[in-house]
């Protein structure tokens, strides 16, 4: 975990299927080490149509055995995945819709994440990147 530790530029692209549109985020993020592993937190701007907000999200990631937990910010479980492999990360069930994600290593220190979101009220793909600052 600790070689995840520090800041990072943020871009995301969300495009969603159910209304044709695209949102985007531009922030920061740091994963900073805390007691039980570290604390994941990002900050920017939320471009969303003609609008424009601050958004800012945290998580906990704690350490698995050679895997990474993630848990929102108030500790329950969201997903794990693997540090040295990436690959697909564990399917969240969100009410009826289902988060299939995955990450990407291959850049190493740059890295992504995707998310396919599918269900009653959402249809969308969320891909992130992350750049070492």
């Amino acid at each position: 975990m600790a070689d995840f530790l520090g800041a990072y530029a943020v871009s995301r692209r969300i495009a969603d299927r159910l209304s044709g549109g695209e949102t985007t985020f531009e922030g920061t993020a740091t994963i900073t080490a805390d007691g039980s592993g570290a604390i994941y937190k990002e900050v920017g701007a939320l471009q969303m149509g003609t609008g424009t907000f601050t958004a800012e999200r945290s998580y906990l990631w704690r350490p698995a055995g050679a895997r990474i937990e993630v848990a929102f910010a108030d500790g329950q479980p969201f997903h794990d995945f693997d540090p040295d492999q990436g690959g697909q990360a564990t399917e969240h069930l969100c009410g009826a819709d289902m988060y299939r994600g995955g990450y990407d290593f291959s850049e190493w220190t740059c890295w992504s994440l995707r998310w396919d979101v599918s269900g009653p009220r959402k249809d969308y793909t969320s891909v992130t990147w992350y750049v070492r600052r």
